[in-house]
């Protein structure tokens, strides 16, 4: 009985080391990271710069001139991305969304993002057409206090930074962009 529970301490211990050991190796080798960057000329000032223009209040600027008017209904957001030394290290996550009031359960959203090309110039835009109420849990929410969140369609898209051109969206009214900058701390590494 003696030699069994020494066995099972020792087959315990092993397992334990081994999974410690993993773990701190795996910490040790992951060298992918990616931190929303301060602005490079300011602390607390934004990285990039956003308008938004519907039919009626739509003006043609030197930058956009060649993206189609906002339809009746619709809102042109225009993300402006300041030039940086180095724009291979950032990416922009944008996410798509409205602001509801929500119960406890999880919420989101339905709608199609659209990439969408500019005829005769190539510059891409996105679009969404309209905005639905998603899939939720169906919780007991016993408590039936109702808590602002806001809600994203189910489409993930991370753009490179390019500054050169301004990264344009034409969505439903009462629809938000959500929006970040990553940039990458480490250096690429091979595979053995």
């Amino acid at each position: 009985m003696t030699l069994f529970t020494n066995t099972n301490m020792t087959r315990t211990l092993l397992t334990t080391s081994l999974t410690i050991g993993a773990i701190t190796l795996a910490a040790m080798t992951f060298s992918a990271s990616a931190t929303s960057p301060v602005h490079p000329s300011a602390i607390d000032q934004p990285m990039l710069t956003s308008q938004s223009y519907t039919s009626k209040s739509y003006k043609v600027s030197a930058d956009t001139k060649m993206y189609p008017k906002p339809e009746a209904g619709q809102v042109q957001h225009i993300l402006t991305l300041p030039k940086l030394d180095n724009e291979n290290d950032y990416m922009v996550e944008i996410e798509i969304g409205q602001s509801r009031m929500v119960d406890c359960n999880k919420h989101s959203l339905n709608g199609d993002l659209q990439q969408l090309t500019v005829k005769g110039w190539g510059y891409n835009y996105y679009q969404v057409d309209n905005i639905t109420d998603g899939p939720s849990t169906m919780m007991a929410c016993f408590e039936q206090v109702k808590t602002e969140q806001f809600l994203t369609i189910r489409s993930d898209l991370m753009m490179k930074y390019d500054s050169r051109t301004a990264k344009v969206f034409y969505l439903p009214e009462n629809t938000q962009i959500r929006y970040r900058v990553w940039q990458a701390t480490s250096e690429f590494d091979y595979s053995k």
